[in-house]
């Protein structure tokens, strides 16, 4: 299929007028409930199951986020939705989590780095209702006629702007879709939509209701985190961070590094102070970082040294420190980490390090962008600022 094709082309007639013919009696067509809001912080005023609602109020969930309450309430009522936000969370875990008290619920994850014999069994002895996967296991599992989506009813795509700018990730985007049926809700998710994607993410939806709370979801984030820089030679990082780790009160600690071997040599260097720290970085194979993922969401690891790619879908609810050890590359980047201090309606504290100009136009263009001030470290912290999550 060609990347400027549309991604599915339907020839059942047939069955398109069908579908029109059952929509036609009082139930609210998607013309009439589009663009229907809520105007409330409480996930109960959304008709979730209760079964649903009991797992969200486990998991500690009080208020909806900016994103949720404008997207919910649609994906409720059978919308296709295309929203642009900053933030996002760890799929399979969500699902595994809100769906505790639905015990019939079978939720499968397929992603490369495991083994296929796996994922094929899996799919043969306890096929699940729900699957999270890569889009290249994915097509492999279609391909070999081990994964069928014939009574498919929701597909979702998460950081589509990473999965439709790659080329081979866009084909296999494509192949899965067109082994879907027609009648299906899409909703497709991303931290950026630009003026090349928007477009390729309309194909595969059909008159979606759009969302875009970039503004307000971002500086609500930044709003949530007491953000701080200070001003060291590259040298002097290790002391400097060593220091604050030993004054900070803190649950989890997320601490990004711009290599992999800055980011190997910085753990190493912290066992060495007795502050012990996982690593993840891109070099390893997906399945290693996933499973070293899961040991810091279950709170096994207090400190994580990690670059960026831990940045993209990571949402671990202790987190309440996030260092930028190396500032990243541009200001979307830090909104993605600094945010992570400050997720689940918590407060917390984010602290870079500027060791140049690059550095200084980084931060600049952060404060510029997301209207926040980003004020020297001082000797004083305001602990209050970030243990809020501890309560």
């Amino acid at each position: 299929m060609a990347d400027n094709e549309d991604p599915l082309v339907y020839e059942d007639e047939e069955a398109t007028e069908q579908v029109a013919t059952e929509g036609s009696g009082d139930a609210p067509s998607k013309e009439e409930v589009k663009g229907i809001s809520i105007h409330s912080s409480r996930f109960q005023d959304i008709e979730f199951k209760p079964e649903i609602l009991r797992a969200i109020v486990d998991c500690g969930f009080e208020h909806l986020s900016e994103v949720q309450r404008e997207c919910l309430p649609q994906a409720v009522l059978g919308m296709d939705v295309l929203c642009r936000a900053k933030s996002t969370i760890q799929i399979y875990n969500a699902y595994e989590c809100l769906s505790k008290h639905m015990t019939t619920i079978k939720v499968g994850v397929f992603v490369g780095g495991v083994n296929i014999r796996k994922d094929e069994e899996a799919l043969k002895t306890n096929c699940p209702h729900i699957v999270v996967g890569t889009p290249g296991r994915l097509t492999t599992l279609l391909r070999t006629k081990r994964l069928n989506l014939c009574t498919l009813k929701h597909f979702v795509l998460d950081e589509c702007d990473k999965m439709l700018q790659d080329t081979y990730m866009l084909r296999d985007v494509q192949e899965i879709f067109s082994n879907t049926p027609r009648e299906k809700q899409v909703m497709i998710f991303s931290a950026t939509l630009n003026k090349e994607i928007r477009p390729v993410c309309q194909k595969f939806m059909q008159d979606p209701t759009e969302v875009d709370v970039d503004d307000i979801e971002s500086k609500l984030t930044l709003r949530g985190v007491q953000q701080h820089y200070v001003k060291l030679k590259d040298d002097e990082k290790n002391g400097k961070l060593f220091e604050l780790l030993g004054v900070l009160e803190f649950n989890q600690v997320v601490i990004f590094v711009r290599s992999i071997a800055r980011c190997m040599a910085l753990c190493e260097s912290l066992g060495e102070q007795n502050l012990p720290a996982i690593a993840i970085h891109f070099s390893m194979t997906e399945a290693e970082r996933l499973s070293r993922y899961q040991q810091f969401n279950d709170s096994k690891e207090r400190i994580l040294v990690a670059t960026h790619w831990v940045g993209r879908g990571m949402a671990i609810e202790r987190v309440n420190i996030v260092f930028n050890y190396d500032m990243p590359e541009n200001s979307d980047r830090y909104l993605d980490r600094v945010a992570y201090a400050g997720r689940f309606g918590t407060q917390g504290l984010g602290i870079t390090i500027v060791t140049d100009e690059k550095d200084v136009k980084v931060l600049n263009d952060v404060q510029e962008r997301f209207d926040v001030s980003i004020t020297p470290l001082s000797h004083e912290i305001d602990l209050s600022s970030h243990t809020k999550i501890c309560q």
